[in-house]
C-alpha cells in the first residue's frame, strides 16, 4: 500500500530572520530564510505586532514557489514563550494563542511561529501546531532556586534544535537518547548550554533572560547592583533596560554588530576590540559548559556544538580547545529546527505520536 503524502509548511520565526520550509513527508521540497532589516524590525513596539508584516512574507512565498495554501495538510510553528511544559507536539488552541499574545511572550519572536500558524490553519481549515518550545520544563527543583524566594529560574532555551540535534547524535552512535548523558549548546543570537541527562534537560541557562554568557545580541549574567544602580539613574526606561538583556546587549552593545562574519571581518582587518569581545564571548560559553560538566557529576558522554555560530571555525575553535577534555566534542552547524518542526507534525498525522493538549 502506497504511503499518503502529507504536505507541511514549516515557520520558524528568528529575531531578524523568518524560516520557511514546505515538506512532503521528511522531504523537504522547498525552503527560504527571509532576513528582515533590523532597523525595520526595531519600529515595531513589541514583537507581537511583526505578525501581519511576517505572514505576508509567508504568503509570498508559497506564492512564488507555485505552492497553492490548499494542498497544505498542515502548519507548523516554533513555539513562544507560553506555559512550562513538557516536550512534544501541540495543536495550538484558544488558551496557547491567549498566552503567545501575553507580555511575557512577545520578548521572544518564536512567539509569532504560532500565532502566525494558528492564523494561517484557521483562514483555510488545516491543523496548526507547535513543537518543543522554547519552554520546555524538565528541570531539576533544586537547578530553580536563586537565593531571592520571588524569582525562581524558568527553562527558556533552544529546546528544538537542542533536542533534534541529541536526538542526531544518539542515531549516529547508535546510542538511545534515553541513555546519553550530553551537553548541548546551541549558538546563535541567543546562547543556551543545557545538561542533558537520560532524555531530560535537568539544568539550562535562560537564554533569553540575562542568564549565562553573553551573545551576540543579549547580555549574560551581570553583576546585579550596577544594573539597579541604572534601573533608578533616571537615564533609561524600562523597555531600554530590557532591550540590552534581549536584543540591544552582547557583542552589539560593544563593537555596533551581532553578526559573528561581521565582527571576523573587524578582527581580519585589525580590530582588537572585537577580537576581544569575541574570544571573551567563547570564554564565557566554555565556562558554562564547565558549570554543566559538574552539573553532570563529570560524566559526559560528548558536547555538542550547534546553532549559526558554529559555522565559524575560529568560534568552535575558542571553545573546543578549552572544553575538549571534556567529552568528545561534535558540531552540528545550523539549525535542525524546521526538520524536527515538520517531523514533529508528522508523527501526529501519522498517528505515531498523541498530540499534546496545551491547558
Amino acid at each position: 500500500m502506497k504511503e499518503k503524502v502529507y504536505k507541511i509548511l514549516a515557520i520558524n520565526p528568528g529575531s531578524t530572520s523568518t524560516k520557511l520550509s514546505v515538506f512532503e513527508n521528511k522531504k523537504e521540497i522547498m525552503q527560504e530564510v527571509i532576513r528582515h532589516d533590523k532597523n525595520l524590525i526595531n519600529k515595531f513596539n513589541i514583537i507581537t505586532e511583526q505578525k501581519d508584516m511576517r505572514k505576508e512574507y509567508i504568503y509570498k512565498f508559497l506564492k512564488n514557489n507555485k505552492c497553492e495554501i490548499t494542498t497544505i495538510d498542515a502548519v507548523v510553528g516554533r513555539g513562544g514563550m507560553i506555559k512550562p511544559i513538557e516536550s512534544g507536539t501541540y495543536e495550538i488552541n484558544e488558551s496557547m494563542i491567549k498566552d503567545l499574545n501575553n507580555s511575557k511572550a512577545s520578548l521572544h519572536a518564536s512567539s509569532l511561529g504560532g500565532l502566525i500558524a494558528s492564523e494561517i490553519g484557521k483562514e483555510h481549515g488545516i491543523p496548526s501546531f507547535i513543537v518543543d518550545p522554547v519552554v520546555v520544563d524538565e528541570l531539576e527543583p533544586y537547578s530553580r532556586l536563586t537565593g531571592i524566594p520571588e524569582i525562581s529560574k524558568e527553562s527558556i532555551f533552544h529546546a528544538l534544535n537542542a533536542k533534534s540535534v541529541a536526538q542526531k547524535l544518539a542515531e549516529e552512535i547508535g546510542i538511545k537518547y534515553e541513555d546519553l548523558r550530553l551537553i548541548v549548546v546551541h549558538l546563535g543570537g541567543g546562547i543556551s548550554v543545557g545538561a542533558h541527562r537520560y532524555g531530560r534537560v535537568i539544568d539550562v541557562n535562560d537564554g533569553l533572560q540575562g542568564d549565562g554568557p553573553f551573545t551576540p545580541e543579549r547580555c549574560g549574567g551581570v553583576t546585579l547592583v550596577p544594573i539597579i544602580k541604572m534601573c533608578f539613574s533616571g537615564k533609561y526606561t524600562q523597555k531600554e533596560m530590557e532591550g540590552f538583556v534581549t536584543k540591544n546587549g552582547g557583542m552589539f552593545a560593544y563593537i555596533g554588530t551581532n553578526s559573528l562574519i561581521e565582527a571576523e571581518k573587524m578582527i581580519m582587518s585589525g580590530n582588537k576590540k572585537a577580537s576581544l569581545v569575541v574570544e571573551s564571548m567563547a570564554y564565557q560559553v566554555c565556562k558554562e559548559i564547565g558549570s554543566m560538566h559538574v552539573t553532570l557529576e563529570g560524566k559526559v558522554d560528548a558536547i555538542i556544538l550547534t546553532g549559526g555560530l558554529a559555522y565559524s571555525d575560529r568560534f568552535v575553535g575558542l571553545i573546543k580547545d578549552k572544553v575538549k577534555f571534556i567529552a568528545p566534542v561534535k558540531v552540528y552547524p545550523g539549525e535542525n529546527e524546521m526538520e524536527a518542526l515538520a517531523q514533529g507534525a508528522l508523527r501526529v498525522l501519522k498517528k505515531e505520536q498523541k498530540c499534546k493538549v496545551y491547558k
